[in-house]
C-alpha cells in the first residue's frame, strides 16, 4: 500500500508506456508526457502483470509508471516455513468485539475517494477513473467498515489470478482501516491467494509481517500467482 513518502521506487521510462500500448517493445523510444497518451484499464492490467503500476505525482499531477525494488509483500503463509500475515494481539482483541460492520465491494467509489482525500496524494482523477472502470470490469475490489450507517474506513486494490495488489486505505476513526486490512487478508488466504502485493515498504504494514522481496524473486512469485485463481473472495 502506498504512502506519500516513497522508498526504493523508480519511475519507468515512457518507452514502457508505448510497450504497454503496442504490446511489443517499441523501436526508438522517445520522451513524452504520459498524460498526453490515453491510458486504458487494459493497459493498467498489463502493467501489473509486468510488475509495474501507475501513480500520479500529485492530486492534479500527471501519471507515470513505477516499480519497486525491493518489493513489499504481505505474506500469506501458505506453505511450511513461509511467513504468515500477522495480526497484532490488541487488534485481534478489538476485532472480537466486532466494532464495525464490514462489507465487500459495496462502496468502491467512496473508498477510493476517501483514500484520495488527503493533503498529499498520488490518486488523481485519472487514477479514480481507471480503477473505477476496473472495478466495474471485476478486477477492482474494496473492503469497507461502517459505523452507524456511515463509511468510516476502507481499503481497495486489484485482483488478477491468485494475486491481489493492495492500493490504498483510509480511516476516519482509529483502527478501522486496520480491521479492513485484516478482514481482507484473511479472506484472501482462505480463498487461495498466492501473492498479496503491498508494492513497497511501508512502516505502517510492518506490524502485519510485511516482507521485502528482491525484484527478480517478486517476478517469479507474480508469474506463479497470475497462473492461479481465487474463488469466492468477493462474495458478501
Amino acid at each position: 500500500m502506498r504512502l506519500t513518502t516513497l522508498n526504493h521506487i523508480f519511475k519507468i521510462p515512457i518507452c514502457v508506456h508505448l510497450w504497454l500500448t503496442c504490446k511489443q517493445s517499441p523501436r526508438g523510444c522517445y520522451d513524452a508526457a504520459m498524460a498526453e497518451l490515453d491510458v486504458t484499464p487494459e493497459m493498467v492490467l498489463r502493467a501489473y502483470c509486468c510488475g509495474a503500476f501507475p501513480m500520479a505525482d500529485a492530486r492534479d499531477g500527471e501519471l507515470g509508471w513505477y516499480a519497486a525494488d525491493p518489493r513489499g509483500v504481505l505474506p500469506m503463509g501458505r506453505s511450511a516455513g513461509e511467513p504468515a500475515f500477522h495480526v497484532p494481539r490488541s487488534l485481534a482483541k478489538l476485532m472480537r468485539r466486532e466494532p464495525f460492520a464490514l462489507t465487500i465491494d459495496r462502496a468502491f467509489e467512496q473508498v477510493i475517494a476517501g483514500c484520495a482525500d488527503r493533503d498529499e496524494t498520488w490518486i488523481n482523477d485519472d487514477i479514480i477513473r481507471l480503477y473505477t472502470q476496473l472495478h466495474r470490469m471485476g478486477y477492482g475490489h474494496s473492503v469497507e467498515a461502517w459505523r452507524d450507517g456511515q463509511l468510516v474506513a476502507g481499503v481497495y486494490g486489484l485482483a488478477i489470478g491468485a494475486a491481489f495488489f493492495g492500493e490504498s486505505m483510509f480511516s476516519r476513526v482509529p483502527n478501522a482501516s486496520k480491521v479492513c486490512l485484516v478482514h481482507l487478508a484473511t479472506r484472501l488466504r482462505e480463498h487461495g491467494c498466492l501473492l498479496f502485493d503491498a508494492q513497497f515498504h511501508n512502516p505502517h504494514l510492518e506490524q502485519f509481517g510485511l516482507i521485502e522481496v528482491p525484484a527478480a524473486a517478486y517476478m517469479r512469485m507474480l508469474e506463479t500467482a497470475l497462473a492461479g485463481g481465487m474463488s469466492g473472495v468477493w462474495c458478501a
